[in-house]
């Protein structure tokens, strides 16, 4: 028994570290996230540290993220939903490595939320109380962890939810507050005029999409902030 009990800790100290190397590369990978196939070696790297049982928090709320970001941006449809997945699986263990951190909720929240907008009426309706108790524990623990993004979530489920007692009025509270925080949150910036529109207060939501056309963005979201503003553009073309 004390063998057995000596090897099991073995184990689990090594699956606890991972090298700064490997952390480091697959950040810089990220960085060069506007290719795809930069983005795809960045899941790669940690997932080669898994295998080697280098498997910890560091490890798994990166999974999550960028997991993320390929099914946002990939264009095959298979790659999505698998990219999605991963995720969310992989936003579970960071959560379950430690929930005293933000890192593993948003992130699991965040592909969650995707996932069911990819699948509404299998998944979106049951997901609904997950991504929001997520979110709220990100608010908990960071309010403005990811630029006050998990109150850009709240206010996103929300409007997507109006039709099953989602509340344009509530939306408009949650993303009033990000970008309260968060001055130069573009993407809680759109929102917010979406849900300004459906309140039928126009002049207010072209005040949001003009500044996004005007604000200078966090160097880190350029790739982001690119398709801001051209969502921004689209709106004002369309809805104005």
């Amino acid at each position: 028994m004390a063998c057995g009990s000596s090897s099991t800790t073995e184990i689990e100290t090594k699956r606890e570290t991972v090298s700064p190397q490997t952390l480091l590369q697959s950040d810089e990978l990220f960085t060069q996230r506007q290719d795809l196939e930069k983005l795809r070696q960045a899941i790669s790297v940690l997932n080669r540290a898994r295998r080697e049982n280098e498997r910890s928090y560091d490890v798994e709320w990166r999974l999550a993220k960028y997991n993320y970001y390929l099914g946002r941006h990939t264009t095959d449809q298979k790659e999505k939903e698998k990219a999605f997945a991963d995720g969310v699986a992989a936003g579970k263990l960071a959560v379950k490595q430690d929930s005293n951190k933000p890192d593993g909720h948003f992130w699991f929240g965040a592909n969650l939320g995707a996932q069911a907008n990819e699948n509404p009426l299998s998944s979106g309706v049951t997901s609904v109380g997950e991504v929001r108790e997520a979110m709220n524990k990100v608010i908990e623990l960071q309010p403005n962890y990811e630029m006050a993004s998990a109150y850009d979530a709240l206010g996103q489920l929300e409007l997507g939810t109006r039709l099953m007692g989602g509340s344009a009025d509530k939306a408009k509270e949650y993303l009033e507050k990000a970008v309260e925080i968060e001055k130069f949150n573009g993407e809680a910036r759109i929102h917010l005029a979406e849900a300004y529109l459906a309140l039928g207060r126009d002049a207010d939501a072209k005040k949001q999409l003009d500044f996004v056309l005007q604000m200078k963005p966090n160097p880190a979201y350029l790739p982001e902030y690119q398709q801001q503003v051209e969502k921004a553009k689209k709106m004002l073309e369309t809805k104005f």
